[in-house]
């Protein structure tokens, strides 16, 4: 199974929810959301293009690190997390070359979209924004991908939070 790949989103129900999202992320909703199907698709592709801004930069320096090759991707990924002063999260991701088009865009989305957000509020995240970025349809199409960098995310940010609380001990 692969991380993922566009595929063709059809007539996609906007799916309403009243969870609270990073602000960050609530503007990137908003803006899937207000788009017709043919411009969700040429966002998430432009977002997929933009995936290699998320690569760690040289001289960065991160609080945790998680690069491996897991079962439902088809290529190594690679999660950095940064803990600012403030306490906000900083991710960096790495795809190697196999990696699909709609992973490389949900880890463009949530690299963005999470920037500046707390530990708290990325382990709080409810999952449910994605049928609202990517639609119903292609979430039923690749339900096991769709999610695969999201639940990176929050897994090395659990092991942070327990590392620092094992420390505070």
């Amino acid at each position: 199974m692969n991380c993922g790949e566009l595929d063709q989103l059809g007539s996609v129900p906007v799916v309403e929810s009243t969870s609270v999202y990073p602000t960050g992320l609530q503007n990137i909703i908003d803006l899937f959301v207000s788009l017709p199907d043919e411009e969700k698709r040429e966002t998430l592709i432009s977002y997929a293009e933009q995936s290699g801004k998320w690569r760690p930069r040289e001289g960065e320096s991160f609080d945790l690190e998680d690069v491996r090759k897991d079962e439902e991707c088809a290529d190594t990924v690679g999660v950095f997390l940064r803990i600012t002063d403030d306490n906000k999260v900083r991710f960096r991701i790495t795809l190697g070359p196999q990696v699909q088009t709609l992973t490389k865009a949900m880890t463009s989305i949530l690299c963005r979209g999470l920037e500046g957000a707390t530990l708290t509020e990325v382990l709080d995240l409810a999952s449910d924004f994605v049928p609202k970025i990517i639609g119903a349809d292609l979430v039923r199409a690749r339900s096991h991908t769709v999610y695969y960098v999201l639940t990176r995310m929050k897994g090395i940010c659990t092991v942070f939070r327990a590392r620092k609380r094992a420390q505070e001990s």
